[in-house]
């Protein structure tokens, strides 16, 4: 095997050729992108992406995230486009057609069939004297000076600046659509990345045990109560049944430490429980609970409404569910 001495400085250079024209294709975001946007916007139809080899795979990427990002989508090989595949394509569709050269005989074959169904056509391409970007009504110039081997042959500067381009026009998309929170935890429900979007304090405090001791309780109560709820924790409500504070296994280690034998015998809940706790609402993300957890160092948190204890989230809960 060759043994190659610069291995560090060409993976340097390959970044750093890519990193500047990403830089450059900021300058070329202009009126004519923004009319792209617009255009899509304006259709009523689908976005429909075609290419051939590493443009095909590109724009599957960029499909993907068009279509979870609000933004219905879906990719046509240029290819298979001649045998069949132009039957997908709606007459209020945008297709994007996505080429470096813009003159490669497949997409010299599509444009003209695109062309006869009457779509509105945008060029994703390089060149802008290509046959692709002068048959197209609207150009997202992917420039590309040169790509990052030493044969100026690899897809490698080119389809980074074409999937950085994608990626700018999906947001755009997004933002123009009020594409929200909700809207996107309901394309993503799967894993960890859904359970981080739509699962909620309500979802996960009913499972648990409802520690709950009056202001007034003795030690041996508040132990009582925290034992057998194992959650490590115990609210404590005032006559009115309102939550005032929280008894932890850190109170009652501090309670010990601070206190005489004889003394602890005559402490309540409302001597030993810390005031003010933190808590969460039932409609508040479990996300947002554990960030919480982590900035505090705590290991569970109060769920509390109008005043009123609903129930505990512990740090488990977070860990079961697959936050952590």
């Amino acid at each position: 095997m060759k043994l190659i001495k610069n291995i560090q400085s060409i993976a340097k250079d390959v970044i750093q050729q890519e990193a500047e024209a990403l830089h450059k294709i900021v300058e070329l975001i202009d009126d004519e992108f923004e009319n792209c946007v617009y255009a899509i916007l304006n259709s009523g139809g689908r976005v429909v992406i075609s290419g051939v080899g590493k443009s095909a795979i590109v724009g599957q990427k960029i499909v993907a995230t068009l279509n979870s990002t609000g933004t219905p989508a879906l990719f046509m090989h240029a290819a298979d486009a001649i045998h069949g595949d132009l039957g997908m394509i709606q007459t209020n569709d945008v297709v994007i057609v996505i080429s470096k050269s813009g003159d490669t005989s497949e997409i010299k074959v599509l444009v003209p069939l695109l062309k006869r169904i009457g779509v509105t056509m945008i060029a994703m391409v390089s060149n802008r004297e290509s046959y692709l970007a002068k048959n197209c009504k609207f150009i997202l110039h992917a420039f590309a000076p040169r790509e990052a081997d030493p044969l100026n042959l690899a897809p490698t500067v080119s389809t980074s600046v074409t999937m950085a381009l994608g990626d700018a026009l999906a947001i755009c998309l997004l933002e123009a659509r009020g594409f929200t929170h909700d809207d996107f935890a309901r394309f993503h429900p799967g894993g960890s990345l859904g359970k981080r979007l739509y699962l909620k304090i309500c979802d996960i405090y009913p499972h648990n045990a409802l520690p709950i001791v009056s202001e007034t309780a003795n030690l041996q109560e508040v132990i009582l109560e925290m034992t057998s709820k194992r959650l490590g924790a115990t609210a404590v409500n005032d006559v009115d049944g309102q939550m005032i504070g929280i008894i932890t296994d850190g109170d009652l280690r501090r309670m010990l430490k601070e206190h005489q034998a004889i003394r602890i015998l005559n402490l309540t809940a409302a001597d030993i429980m810390t005031r003010s706790p933190i808590s969460v609402s039932p409609d508040e993300y479990a996300v947002n609970a554990l960030e919480i957890m982590q900035s505090r160092s705590i290991t569970q948190v109060v769920v509390v409404e109008a005043g009123k204890v609903l129930g505990f989230v512990h740090l488990h809960d977070l860990l079961r569910e697959g936050l952590v």
